[in-house]
């Protein structure tokens, strides 16, 4: 893609109107009907298909603050990134904390984009009486006031935000019980300790919810899970949720998620993460093709348990992970501008570069677009592959149809070609 390119997008999108400023979307929530759950935006079901946005550099790691930048150097960024993602039918994004209320209104009204709004719930650690603690505590009382404070704050500043879709507490803060940090290691096994450990979380994270609803109660309140761990304890403890969002990484299909979540919890539920990286562990080379195939399989199966689709019916949609490469995912703080191969954790979901105990996961290679070199400017190309038109195409069939069933579904994926897909991606290269 080249700079001219850019320049045209970017043109063509800060020049556009506002794309929904006269749209009321106070009123969002979630609703059960005979057929299943729906999420209700401005009186109409709206299937989340979103994805998990954010902008680092080449070079740069989680420390990047693209909100630190002038506002013209935001709107260009934004300007070319959300042009891409409305194109391919994108109408939610992920965002931590830290995004002013001005751009989350800003994505909304100039690409119709709404932002899901995540809290980290002290997944990555907090500072404590001056000292960093890694592994966060969540019997600790201190660990308690600091949160609750941040959740009171968090609502009180994001309350009526034109464009905020919903809140998100945490990010697999279930495995952050075992792991230090954010690097992603292969998934732990519960034992008592853990149990007991997750117990005091899980009460923290529904007190959490409550006080945002005490503030907050025009947008409804997820959780970022790790797969479906814990989920006897979720039950029992998180009654305030209003949705059970988990980050899922299980291949082609989700299996038994969505009927496992119906049975136990009767919530529904939200994909926070799902996909597959383009990267071949054993043929060690870029595999758009694979990547573009799980894609595929994946929204077929989201939409397949939305309601009324005659499956589990608690669907509500997903976040595709993710937008771009994350050069800076393996190591953290070093090597930013290399763009690893490094497989750090295995699954045997993904056939196509799985063997037996070898790693095959790789971090730094989940983007459905490639990332070009940082410019002089400090902003990057984005080259899409092939999933990202796949995933283009799959968000043209709406679940919610009154002609929607497995059977049309079904044959509305059938006419999606993979071949087709690569080859508008090698385009790109």
């Amino acid at each position: 893609m080249n700079s001219a390119y850019t320049l045209i997008i970017f043109l063509m999108f800060i020049a556009c109107s506002p794309a929904s400023s006269e749209t009321n979307d106070s009123a969002i929530f979630v609703e059960e009907s005979t057929d299943g759950w729906r999420l209700i935006v401005n009186s109409e079901p709206f299937m989340v298909n979103g994805i998990n946005w954010d902008y680092y550099p080449i070079g740069t790691n989680y420390e990047y603050v693209l909100w630190d930048e002038s506002d013209e150097f935001i709107k260009e960024a934004l300007g070319y990134e959300m042009g891409l993602l409305r194109n391919m039918g994108i109408n939610a994004i992920r965002v931590y904390t830290g995004i002013p209320q001005k751009w989350i209104t800003y994505i909304y009204e100039y690409f119709g984009i709404y932002t899901m709004l995540n809290h980290s719930f002290g997944r990555y650690g907090l500072m404590l009486d001056g000292e960093w603690v890694a592994n966060t505590d969540y019997s600790d009382e201190r660990v308690r006031s600091i949160l609750l404070s941040e959740i009171n704050e968090l609502a009180l500043e994001y309350k009526n935000t034109s464009g905020l879709l919903l809140y998100l507490l945490g990010n697999e803060n279930n495995y952050g019980l075992f792991w230090e940090g954010a690097e992603t290691e292969d998934f732990p096994e519960s034992d008592s300790y853990s149990e007991v450990r997750a117990r005091h979380m899980y009460r923290l994270f529904n007190e959490g919810a409550i006080a945002i609803k005490e503030i907050d109660s025009t947008r409804p309140i997820a959780i970022a899970n790790g797969d479906t761990q814990f989920l006897d304890i979720i039950v029992e403890e998180l009654h305030d949720i209003d949705i059970f969002g988990t980050n899922t990484y299980r291949g082609f299909t989700f299996r038994d998620l969505y009927d496992q979540v119906k049975e136990a919890y009767g919530k529904p539920v939200l994909l926070t993460e799902f996909g597959a990286d383009a990267y071949n562990a054993v043929k060690q080379e870029e595999d758009q093709r694979c990547q573009a195939s799980y894609k595929h399989a994946n929204w077929m199966d989201i939409y397949a348990n939305a309601a009324g689709m005659g499956r589990a019916g608690n669907s509500i949609g997903g976040f595709t992970f993710q937008s771009s490469d994350g050069w800076w995912k393996h190591g953290q703080t070093k090597d930013l501008a290399v763009h690893s191969t490094y497989a750090s954790w295995s699954n045997g979901g993904y056939q196509c570069d799985y063997v037996t105990g070898e790693n095959n996961m790789n971090e730094e290679w989940f983007g459905i677009m490639a990332k070009g070199p940082t410019k002089s400017s400090g902003h990057y190309d984005l080259y899409p592959r092939a999933a990202y038109y796949v995933i283009k195409e799959a968000h043209k069939f709406d679940p919610y149809s009154p002609d929607a069933n497995i059977a049309t579904l079904t044959a509305f994926f059938n006419t999606i070609s993979l071949a087709d897909a690569y080859q508008l991606a090698k385009t790109n290269q």
